[in-house]
């Protein structure tokens, strides 16, 4: 006899959570940015599933000759919610994209173009590194600091994917050094000597 009651709840609970799934959330660029991601778009297009922002190269005339150009839920709303999004990283000769983490999300590089070396290093300090040539691809897991390098005398392109439509960033150089953190702090929790500190921090544009 009870077999038929609990039958009925385990019903309603599943027509209930098939009622609650949408097929999509395309993000209202317009509205609140909240941690879970934008509130849903109500009038939707199919211009909001396609994003055309990859195909030109990126600006590399900076400090690190890199460019990376994003294709997040903040340029591409149609991402929104999807776990999923897309960047394109431009490196010229001797390009190096530093130490770092994206805190969101795992990443995929597939080369399309040219030598980067590429590799990160695990939280028991194990360190994976390789030469990447067009057609390679590798993957960073979620969190780990890694790094990529134009090893090649010639330009080099390489498309990303990630695990989240908003995958964060955190350069290691930038979180020390273009700040307002006290060198004296930095060189208690790093060991640089107090003199590189500051020119790391002149080059960088930190202050302290």
């Amino acid at each position: 006899m009870q077999a038929i009651p609990i039958f009925l709840i385990l019903s309603l609970l599943l027509s209930s959570s098939y009622a609650a799934v949408q097929d999509f959330c395309v993000g209202d660029l317009s509205g609140p940015d909240t941690p879970s991601g934008y509130t849903c778009k109500k009038k939707v297009t199919v211009s909001d599933f396609v994003y055309s922002g990859l195909g030109a190269a990126g600006n590399t005339s900076n400090i690190i000759k890199a460019a990376v150009t994003p294709a997040f839920a903040d340029q591409f709303p149609g991402v929104n919610g999807l776990d999923i999004s897309l960047a394109r990283l431009d490196l010229a000769p001797s390009g190096v994209v530093p130490l770092h983490t994206h805190p969101g999300g795992s990443e995929v590089l597939i080369v399309a173009q040219g030598t980067i070396c590429a590799g990160f290093i695990s939280s028991a300090n194990a360190v994976y590194f390789k030469n990447l040539n067009k057609g390679d691809i590798m993957v960073f897991p979620k969190g780990l600091l890694h790094f990529q390098i134009n090893s090649g005398g010639s330009p080099a392109l390489a498309f990303v994917s990630f695990s989240s439509s908003r995958p964060g960033l955190q350069i290691t150089d930038f979180a020390l050094f273009a700040n307002d953190l006290p060198t004296e702090i930095i060189n208690k929790v790093t060991f640089l000597d107090v003199a590189q500190i500051k020119k790391l921090k002149g080059v960088l544009g930190g202050t302290g």
